[in-house]
């Protein structure tokens, strides 16, 4: 079984992308890509991490641990006013090599409108740079997302089309993670020269 991690990136207590997120983890479950125990949410809006720069207080030592041990992430990212969300942000300053280095990773994008590409498109831009996270050429947008995912079975055309299109993005992401293995274990990241990106 693969070890995934699931990150929510809003910074609201009882967000919608914190329910994408948990809908997906039992996906995971369901299509047996991961098992109870090796795969993991971690909602920012439940254990927000401080600003960074930052001491060691709050959660990023048990995320780091987690991250650590995954073989693949989900990046749930809320779009705020056109952007991707200072949560899910605040996470990649973060977040190093040694966490997400030459790992897979699947973006969703989130919306209560129409909207959800633009936190794509901006995370794919510049938030891979220093931890290295391998996005998939697929991402899923999850548009009008009160009205989708919200149970067992589908009521909808837009949730039975939002929920096969999530299936295909995990399966997709789980040839990643066993692909990337074997490159993440061959590559040297203890070069420290080349310890940010360029």
């Amino acid at each position: 079984m693969l070890n995934i991690v699931l990150v929510a990136g809003s910074s609201r207590d009882n967000s919608q992308s914190g329910k994408v997120a948990r809908f997906t983890r039992e996906r995971l479950l369901d299509l047996d890509l991961a098992s109870p125990s090796s795969c993991t949410v971690i909602d920012l809006g439940q254990g927000p991490l401080p600003l960074w720069p930052a001491d060691d207080t709050g959660p990023w030592a048990e995320y780091k641990q987690l991250l650590q041990a995954a073989d693949a992430v989900v990046i749930i990212a809320p779009e705020w006013n056109g952007m991707a969300c200072p949560a899910i942000k605040n996470f990649f300053i973060y977040a190093s090599k040694a966490e997400l280095g030459h790992k897979p990773g699947l973006l969703v994008g989130v919306s209560s409108g129409i909207g959800g590409s633009y936190p794509i498109a901006e995370l794919r831009a510049s938030s891979y740079k220093n931890c290295r996270l391998c996005y998939l050429p697929e991402h899923l947008i999850v548009r009008g997302v009160e009205k989708v995912l919200n149970g067992a079975d589908a009521i909808s055309e837009d949730d039975q089309r939002i929920r096969a299109r999530l299936d295909y993005g995990l399966d997709i992401l789980a040839r990643y993670a066993v692909a990337l293995k074997p490159v993440r274990e061959a590559i040297d990241m203890s070069i420290p020269a080349f310890t940010n990106g360029m």
